[in-house]
Protein backbone atom coordinates (compact mmCIF):
# COMPACT_ATOMS: atom_id res chain seq x y z
CA UNK A 1 0.00 0.00 0.00
CA UNK A 2 2.60 2.56 0.69
CA UNK A 3 6.65 2.98 1.71
CA UNK A 4 5.27 4.03 5.69
CA UNK A 5 6.68 2.36 8.21
CA UNK A 6 5.61 1.61 11.92
CA UNK A 7 6.15 0.45 14.92
CA UNK A 8 4.07 -1.17 18.02
CA UNK A 9 4.33 -0.29 21.50
CA UNK A 10 2.59 -2.69 23.52
CA UNK A 11 2.95 -6.82 23.35
CA UNK A 12 -0.17 -7.98 24.50
CA UNK A 13 -3.80 -8.55 22.65
CA UNK A 14 -3.75 -5.35 21.24
CA UNK A 15 -0.15 -5.08 20.15
CA UNK A 16 -0.76 -8.10 18.42
CA UNK A 17 -4.55 -7.21 16.34
CA UNK A 18 -2.55 -3.92 15.40
CA UNK A 19 0.57 -5.89 13.99
CA UNK A 20 -2.15 -8.44 11.99
CA UNK A 21 -3.87 -5.36 10.98
CA UNK A 22 -0.98 -3.60 9.28
CA UNK A 23 0.28 -6.33 7.91
CA UNK A 24 -3.09 -7.03 5.95
CA UNK A 25 -3.08 -3.57 4.03
CA UNK A 26 0.56 -4.09 3.22
CA UNK A 27 2.34 -1.97 6.03
CA UNK A 28 5.32 -3.12 7.50
CA UNK A 29 5.74 -3.47 11.21
CA UNK A 30 9.65 -2.20 11.50
CA UNK A 31 9.74 -2.78 14.99
CA UNK A 32 8.31 -3.47 18.34
CA UNK A 33 8.80 -2.12 22.34
CA UNK A 34 7.21 -4.83 25.07
CA UNK A 35 6.78 -4.11 28.47
CA UNK A 36 10.64 -5.16 29.10
CA UNK A 37 13.28 -6.31 26.68
CA UNK A 38 12.56 -10.00 27.18
CA UNK A 39 8.83 -9.48 25.84
CA UNK A 40 10.18 -7.15 23.16
CA UNK A 41 13.10 -9.77 21.41
CA UNK A 42 9.86 -12.45 21.74
CA UNK A 43 7.55 -10.92 20.10
CA UNK A 44 9.76 -9.65 17.51
CA UNK A 45 11.31 -13.01 16.99
CA UNK A 46 7.64 -14.96 17.21
CA UNK A 47 6.43 -12.91 14.90
CA UNK A 48 9.26 -11.79 12.60
CA UNK A 49 9.80 -8.20 13.06
CA UNK A 50 12.80 -7.36 11.94
CA UNK A 51 13.64 -4.74 15.13
CA UNK A 52 12.91 -4.61 18.91
CA UNK A 53 13.55 -1.52 20.63
CA UNK A 54 15.53 -1.20 24.38
CA UNK A 55 13.27 1.63 25.42
CA UNK A 56 10.60 4.73 23.65
CA UNK A 57 13.19 6.49 22.98
CA UNK A 58 15.56 4.79 20.92
CA UNK A 59 12.37 4.13 19.15
CA UNK A 60 11.11 7.20 18.20
CA UNK A 61 14.62 8.25 16.90
CA UNK A 62 14.31 5.53 14.44
CA UNK A 63 14.36 7.28 11.37
CA UNK A 64 12.99 4.37 9.81
CA UNK A 65 9.95 4.68 11.41
CA UNK A 66 6.88 7.46 10.65
CA UNK A 67 4.18 6.07 12.51
CA UNK A 68 3.65 4.96 15.87
CA UNK A 69 0.54 2.32 17.43
CA UNK A 70 0.53 2.69 21.22
CA UNK A 71 -1.19 -0.29 22.56
CA UNK A 72 -0.24 0.17 26.19
CA UNK A 73 -1.76 0.90 29.91
CA UNK A 74 -4.07 3.86 29.62
CA UNK A 75 -1.72 5.31 32.65
CA UNK A 76 1.07 5.29 29.79
CA UNK A 77 -0.56 6.86 27.14
CA UNK A 78 -0.40 10.62 27.64
CA UNK A 79 3.33 10.50 28.53
CA UNK A 80 4.00 7.80 25.24
CA UNK A 81 1.88 9.97 22.64
CA UNK A 82 3.17 13.49 23.67
CA UNK A 83 6.55 12.14 22.88
CA UNK A 84 5.81 10.12 20.16
CA UNK A 85 4.45 13.83 18.53
CA UNK A 86 7.50 15.69 19.85
CA UNK A 87 9.21 13.54 17.97
CA UNK A 88 7.64 13.73 14.95
CA UNK A 89 5.76 10.77 14.37
CA UNK A 90 2.09 10.25 13.63
CA UNK A 91 0.31 8.56 16.68
CA UNK A 92 -2.78 5.49 16.72
CA UNK A 93 -3.53 5.73 20.51
CA UNK A 94 -5.68 2.60 22.17
CA UNK A 95 -8.51 4.57 23.92
CA UNK A 96 -9.25 6.29 26.12
CA UNK A 97 -6.25 8.61 25.24
CA UNK A 98 -5.18 9.56 28.38
CA UNK A 99 -6.70 9.54 31.98
CA UNK A 100 -7.94 12.91 31.98
CA UNK A 101 -9.38 15.41 29.80
CA UNK A 102 -6.58 17.99 30.96
CA UNK A 103 -4.43 15.59 29.71
CA UNK A 104 -6.29 14.73 26.76
CA UNK A 105 -6.76 18.57 25.77
CA UNK A 106 -2.84 18.95 25.40
CA UNK A 107 -2.55 15.83 23.32
CA UNK A 108 -4.69 17.09 20.71
CA UNK A 109 -3.45 21.15 20.91
CA UNK A 110 -0.35 19.19 20.29
CA UNK A 111 -1.90 17.25 17.41
CA UNK A 112 -3.11 20.63 15.79
CA UNK A 113 0.35 22.40 16.24
CA UNK A 114 2.39 19.47 14.82
CA UNK A 115 0.22 19.43 11.38
CA UNK A 116 0.81 15.73 12.51
CA UNK A 117 -1.87 12.82 11.53
CA UNK A 118 -3.22 11.35 14.67
CA UNK A 119 -6.16 8.56 15.64
CA UNK A 120 -7.75 6.98 18.73
CA UNK A 121 -8.80 3.63 17.93
CA UNK A 122 -12.73 3.50 18.08
CA UNK A 123 -12.05 0.64 15.36
CA UNK A 124 -15.89 -0.59 15.80
CA UNK A 125 -17.10 2.45 13.60
CA UNK A 126 -15.16 0.30 10.60
CA UNK A 127 -18.08 -2.56 10.72
CA UNK A 128 -19.18 -2.38 7.08
CA UNK A 129 -22.97 -2.04 8.20
CA UNK A 130 -22.07 0.49 10.46
CA UNK A 131 -20.98 2.42 7.61
CA UNK A 132 -23.91 1.63 5.94
CA UNK A 133 -26.21 2.85 8.56
CA UNK A 134 -24.30 6.22 8.80
CA UNK A 135 -24.38 6.19 4.92
CA UNK A 136 -28.12 5.81 5.13
CA UNK A 137 -28.50 8.30 8.07
CA UNK A 138 -27.12 11.03 6.12
CA UNK A 139 -29.39 10.08 3.31
CA UNK A 140 -32.18 10.80 5.42
CA UNK A 141 -33.56 7.21 5.73
CA UNK A 142 -33.99 7.32 9.60
CA UNK A 143 -35.96 10.72 9.80
CA UNK A 144 -35.36 12.26 12.71
CA UNK A 145 -33.70 9.96 16.00
CA UNK A 146 -36.15 9.91 18.85
CA UNK A 147 -34.40 7.36 20.94
CA UNK A 148 -31.02 6.16 20.99
CA UNK A 149 -30.25 3.15 23.31
CA UNK A 150 -28.51 0.28 23.64
CA UNK A 151 -25.09 -1.14 25.58
CA UNK A 152 -21.71 -3.06 25.59
CA UNK A 153 -21.71 -6.02 28.11
CA UNK A 154 -18.88 -8.40 28.94
CA UNK A 155 -18.05 -11.34 31.51
CA UNK A 156 -14.50 -11.33 32.24
CA UNK A 157 -14.46 -9.71 35.50
CA UNK A 158 -17.48 -11.03 36.83
CA UNK A 159 -15.48 -13.40 39.46
CA UNK A 160 -14.15 -11.82 42.94
CA UNK A 161 -10.89 -13.26 41.50
CA UNK A 162 -10.23 -11.55 38.09
CA UNK A 163 -7.66 -9.69 38.03
CA UNK A 164 -6.79 -7.27 34.91
CA UNK A 165 -4.69 -3.67 34.79
CA UNK A 166 -8.02 -2.03 34.16
CA UNK A 167 -9.06 -2.93 37.92
CA UNK A 168 -6.32 0.07 39.27
CA UNK A 169 -7.34 3.27 38.61
CA UNK A 170 -3.75 4.85 38.90
CA UNK A 171 -3.63 2.64 35.96
CA UNK A 172 -6.70 2.43 34.32
CA UNK A 173 -8.29 5.75 35.02
CA UNK A 174 -11.10 6.42 37.99
CA UNK A 175 -13.78 5.35 35.50
CA UNK A 176 -13.40 1.56 34.24
CA UNK A 177 -16.53 0.52 32.44
CA UNK A 178 -17.37 3.80 31.20
CA UNK A 179 -13.61 4.46 29.41
CA UNK A 180 -12.80 0.89 28.36
CA UNK A 181 -16.07 0.13 27.06
CA UNK A 182 -18.36 2.74 27.31
CA UNK A 183 -16.41 5.16 25.30
CA UNK A 184 -16.37 2.76 22.28
CA UNK A 185 -20.61 3.15 22.35
CA UNK A 186 -20.38 6.74 22.97
CA UNK A 187 -18.12 7.20 19.96
CA UNK A 188 -20.26 5.00 17.76
CA UNK A 189 -23.70 6.44 18.07
CA UNK A 190 -22.63 9.88 17.96
CA UNK A 191 -20.78 9.06 14.56
CA UNK A 192 -23.29 7.09 12.89
CA UNK A 193 -26.45 9.75 13.70
CA UNK A 194 -24.24 12.84 13.77
CA UNK A 195 -25.59 14.08 16.95
CA UNK A 196 -23.72 15.33 19.83
CA UNK A 197 -24.16 13.83 23.64
CA UNK A 198 -25.22 17.41 25.71
CA UNK A 199 -26.18 16.37 29.29
CA UNK A 200 -25.91 12.58 30.88
CA UNK A 201 -26.93 11.41 34.32
CA UNK A 202 -25.05 8.52 35.60
CA UNK A 203 -25.56 5.59 38.19
CA UNK A 204 -22.53 3.46 38.64
CA UNK A 205 -21.81 0.16 40.99
CA UNK A 206 -18.47 -1.69 42.26
CA UNK A 207 -19.53 -4.83 42.88
CA UNK A 208 -16.60 -5.91 44.06
CA UNK A 209 -14.58 -3.43 46.69
CA UNK A 210 -12.52 -5.61 47.08
CA UNK A 211 -11.17 -8.72 44.71
CA UNK A 212 -8.38 -10.97 44.90
CA UNK A 213 -5.31 -10.27 42.88
CA UNK A 214 -2.55 -13.17 41.37
CA UNK A 215 0.63 -11.93 42.59
CA UNK A 216 1.81 -12.57 38.91
CA UNK A 217 0.46 -10.49 35.90
CA UNK A 218 -2.83 -11.64 33.98
CA UNK A 219 -3.25 -10.59 30.16
CA UNK A 220 -6.44 -9.28 29.30
CA UNK A 221 -9.48 -12.09 29.61
CA UNK A 222 -6.95 -14.63 30.41
CA UNK A 223 -7.84 -14.57 34.11
CA UNK A 224 -10.67 -16.89 33.62
CA UNK A 225 -8.13 -20.06 33.20
CA UNK A 226 -5.88 -18.83 36.11
CA UNK A 227 -6.21 -22.26 38.33
CA UNK A 228 -3.65 -22.52 40.83
CA UNK A 229 -2.76 -19.19 42.08
CA UNK A 230 -1.26 -16.98 44.90
CA UNK A 231 -3.70 -14.11 45.63
CA UNK A 232 -4.07 -11.18 47.86
CA UNK A 233 -6.84 -8.37 48.86
CA UNK A 234 -6.86 -5.86 47.36
CA UNK A 235 -9.12 -2.77 47.16
CA UNK A 236 -11.07 -2.21 44.08
CA UNK A 237 -12.47 1.97 43.44
CA UNK A 238 -13.23 1.52 39.83
CA UNK A 239 -16.85 0.73 38.55
CA UNK A 240 -18.18 -2.94 37.43
CA UNK A 241 -21.32 -1.43 35.86
CA UNK A 242 -22.91 1.78 34.76
CA UNK A 243 -26.33 2.63 33.36
CA UNK A 244 -26.01 6.22 31.84
CA UNK A 245 -29.14 8.30 31.09
CA UNK A 246 -28.35 10.26 27.91
CA UNK A 247 -29.57 13.66 25.94
CA UNK A 248 -28.79 14.05 22.53
CA UNK A 249 -28.41 17.65 21.51
CA UNK A 250 -31.52 17.72 18.81
CA UNK A 251 -33.56 16.53 21.77
CA UNK A 252 -33.54 12.58 21.64
CA UNK A 253 -33.07 10.59 25.05
CA UNK A 254 -31.44 6.98 25.77
CA UNK A 255 -29.85 4.95 27.86
CA UNK A 256 -26.53 3.62 27.75
CA UNK A 257 -25.86 0.25 30.05
CA UNK A 258 -22.26 -1.26 30.03
CA UNK A 259 -21.16 -4.23 32.35
CA UNK A 260 -17.92 -6.01 32.85
CA UNK A 261 -19.85 -8.48 35.21
CA UNK A 262 -22.84 -9.91 32.90
CA UNK A 263 -22.54 -13.56 32.66
CA UNK A 264 -23.01 -15.10 29.43
CA UNK A 265 -21.80 -11.90 27.61
CA UNK A 266 -18.60 -11.97 26.24
CA UNK A 267 -18.34 -9.22 24.31
CA UNK A 268 -22.07 -7.86 23.56
CA UNK A 269 -22.08 -4.61 21.67
CA UNK A 270 -25.39 -3.11 20.93
CA UNK A 271 -27.72 -0.28 19.79
CA UNK A 272 -31.04 0.60 18.87
CA UNK A 273 -32.02 3.90 16.74
CA UNK A 274 -36.09 5.03 16.59
CA UNK A 275 -36.80 7.70 14.08
CA UNK A 276 -39.71 9.19 12.74
CA UNK A 277 -39.51 7.29 10.07
CA UNK A 278 -38.21 3.84 10.54
CA UNK A 279 -35.67 1.96 13.62
CA UNK A 280 -32.41 0.44 13.13
CA UNK A 281 -30.69 -2.11 15.44
CA UNK A 282 -27.22 -3.94 15.25
CA UNK A 283 -25.49 -6.25 17.43
CA UNK A 284 -22.01 -6.69 17.08
CA UNK A 285 -21.91 -10.05 18.11
CA UNK A 286 -24.35 -10.53 14.81
CA UNK A 287 -21.87 -7.65 13.08
CA UNK A 288 -22.88 -8.76 9.33
CA UNK A 289 -26.75 -7.74 9.71
CA UNK A 290 -28.92 -4.56 10.15
CA UNK A 291 -32.34 -4.98 11.51
CA UNK A 292 -34.87 -2.35 10.15
CA UNK A 293 -38.26 -1.85 11.00
CA UNK A 294 -40.78 0.02 9.83
CA UNK A 295 -44.83 0.94 10.80
CA UNK A 296 -46.17 1.19 7.44
CA UNK A 297 -44.71 -1.86 6.11
CA UNK A 298 -43.28 -4.86 7.07
CA UNK A 299 -39.30 -4.92 8.53
CA UNK A 300 -36.28 -5.85 7.08
CA UNK A 301 -32.65 -7.69 7.71
CA UNK A 302 -29.83 -6.57 5.52
CA UNK A 303 -27.27 -8.86 5.14
CA UNK A 304 -23.85 -7.54 4.56
CA UNK A 305 -23.55 -7.15 1.04
CA UNK A 306 -21.45 -4.65 -0.78
CA UNK A 307 -23.47 -4.77 -3.68
CA UNK A 308 -26.64 -3.61 -1.86
CA UNK A 309 -24.23 -0.65 -0.40
CA UNK A 310 -24.11 3.45 -0.63
CA UNK A 311 -20.74 3.76 -2.51
CA UNK A 312 -19.28 5.27 0.74
CA UNK A 313 -19.74 2.07 2.68
CA UNK A 314 -18.81 0.00 -0.24
CA UNK A 315 -15.32 1.33 -0.24
CA UNK A 316 -14.96 -0.24 3.09
CA UNK A 317 -16.18 -3.76 2.82
CA UNK A 318 -13.46 -6.02 2.84
CA UNK A 319 -14.96 -8.60 0.87
CA UNK A 320 -18.31 -10.18 -1.36
CA UNK A 321 -21.97 -10.59 -0.01
CA UNK A 322 -22.07 -14.01 1.74
CA UNK A 323 -18.41 -13.71 3.12
CA UNK A 324 -18.60 -12.15 6.54
CA UNK A 325 -16.84 -9.57 8.40
CA UNK A 326 -15.73 -9.47 11.98
CA UNK A 327 -13.65 -7.65 14.50
CA UNK A 328 -10.31 -8.01 12.82
CA UNK A 329 -11.59 -6.54 9.83
CA UNK A 330 -12.10 -3.54 11.49
CA UNK A 331 -8.20 -2.51 12.05
CA UNK A 332 -7.55 -3.48 8.48
CA UNK A 333 -10.16 -0.78 7.42
CA UNK A 334 -9.37 1.74 9.88
CA UNK A 335 -5.71 1.41 9.58
CA UNK A 336 -5.95 1.78 5.81
CA UNK A 337 -7.94 5.36 5.87
CA UNK A 338 -5.53 6.53 8.21
CA UNK A 339 -2.19 5.66 6.60
CA UNK A 340 -3.85 7.16 3.33
CA UNK A 341 -4.43 10.41 5.24
CA UNK A 342 -0.78 10.06 6.23
CA UNK A 343 0.39 10.35 2.50
CA UNK A 344 -2.17 12.67 1.63
CA UNK A 345 -2.09 15.30 4.41
CA UNK A 346 -6.14 15.29 4.83
CA UNK A 347 -8.70 13.31 6.89
CA UNK A 348 -10.83 11.08 4.53
CA UNK A 349 -14.13 12.27 3.02
CA UNK A 350 -15.94 9.32 4.45
CA UNK A 351 -15.28 6.81 6.21
CA UNK A 352 -13.69 9.07 9.19
CA UNK A 353 -11.62 7.91 12.21
CA UNK A 354 -11.62 9.10 15.19
CA UNK A 355 -8.66 11.93 16.44
CA UNK A 356 -7.20 13.22 19.15
CA UNK A 357 -9.98 15.75 19.20
CA UNK A 358 -12.55 13.18 19.00
CA UNK A 359 -10.47 11.58 21.94
CA UNK A 360 -10.68 14.46 23.83
CA UNK A 361 -14.07 14.93 23.56
CA UNK A 362 -15.17 11.70 24.51
CA UNK A 363 -12.75 12.23 27.91
CA UNK A 364 -14.84 15.30 28.72
CA UNK A 365 -18.15 13.05 28.59
CA UNK A 366 -16.33 10.50 31.02
CA UNK A 367 -15.98 13.52 33.52
CA UNK A 368 -19.74 14.82 32.91
CA UNK A 369 -20.50 11.17 33.89
CA UNK A 370 -18.25 11.02 36.65
CA UNK A 371 -19.09 14.19 38.19
CA UNK A 372 -22.78 13.06 37.98
CA UNK A 373 -22.09 9.60 39.41
CA UNK A 374 -20.64 11.50 42.27
CA UNK A 375 -23.31 14.25 42.33
CA UNK A 376 -26.51 12.55 41.75
CA UNK A 377 -27.62 15.04 39.28
CA UNK A 378 -28.11 15.88 35.72
CA UNK A 379 -24.49 17.35 33.95
CA UNK A 380 -24.58 19.20 31.12
CA UNK A 381 -21.30 18.40 28.69
CA UNK A 382 -20.84 21.92 27.82
CA UNK A 383 -20.31 22.31 31.64
CA UNK A 384 -17.32 20.18 31.90
CA UNK A 385 -16.19 21.67 28.27
CA UNK A 386 -15.76 25.16 29.22
CA UNK A 387 -13.37 24.27 31.62
CA UNK A 388 -10.91 22.48 28.91
CA UNK A 389 -10.51 25.34 25.84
Amino acid sequence: MTQLKSAVVGCGFMGRTHIEGLRRIGIEVHGVLGCDREESQKTSSQLSIPRFYEDLAELLADPEVQVVHLCTPNNLHFSQAKAALLAGKHVICEKPLALTPAETQELAGLARSTGLCTAVNYNLRFYPICQEVRARIQGGELGEAFLIHGGYLQDWLIKETDWNWRLEAEKGGKLRVVGDIGTHWMDLLTYLTGIQIQAVMANIRTVYPQRSRPRGEVETFAGKILQDSDYEKVTVDTEDAAVILVKFENGAIGTMTLSQVSAGRKNYFWWEINGSRCSMRWDQEDPNSLWMGFRDGPNQVLVKDPSLFHPEARALTGFPGGHAEGYPDTFAQFFKQFYAAVESGRLPDSGRFATFEDGHHEMVICQAIFQSAQENRWVDVAEVEAKYR
